[in-house]
């Protein structure tokens, strides 16, 4: 089964539901609609949910709409998103970087 590594920060948003999305840059697992993938804290490598991918979308950050933004943490500017990836995934990313937009739902918790 796929999985997917969370920030720790980002566990609770997704087990209460308030996180519902995640963009993803270099998409090296093939995530499809449908598929079934187990959800890992990044930090602390322990399983904390097993979610059903319900829509999977490739955009470039530029492109973005405000479906794709729902359900994802929010960023004040453009600036503050692209530098957050940056960081994240340690190369640097503009407005015309891809990504999959990816909407979940969680099936079981694990935590």
């Amino acid at each position: 089964m796929k999985t997917l590594k969370f920030a720790s920060n980002l566990v609770p948003l997704i087990l209460n539901g308030d996180k519902t999305a995640t963009w993803r840059l270099f998409d090296d697992k093939d995530l499809i609609k449908g598929d079934k993938v187990l959800f890992l804290d990044q930090e602390t490598k322990e399983l904390f949910a097993e979610a059903d991918l319900i829509e999977v979308k490739e955009t470039t950050f530029r492109d973005l709409t405000l479906q794709d933004k729902d359900g994802h943490e929010k960023y004040i500017t453009d600036k503050e998103m692209l530098e957050t990836f940056s960081k994240c995934y340690n190369t640097e990313v503009n407005l015309n970087t891809p990504l999959k937009v990816v909407k979940f739902k969680i099936i079981k918790k694990l935590k």
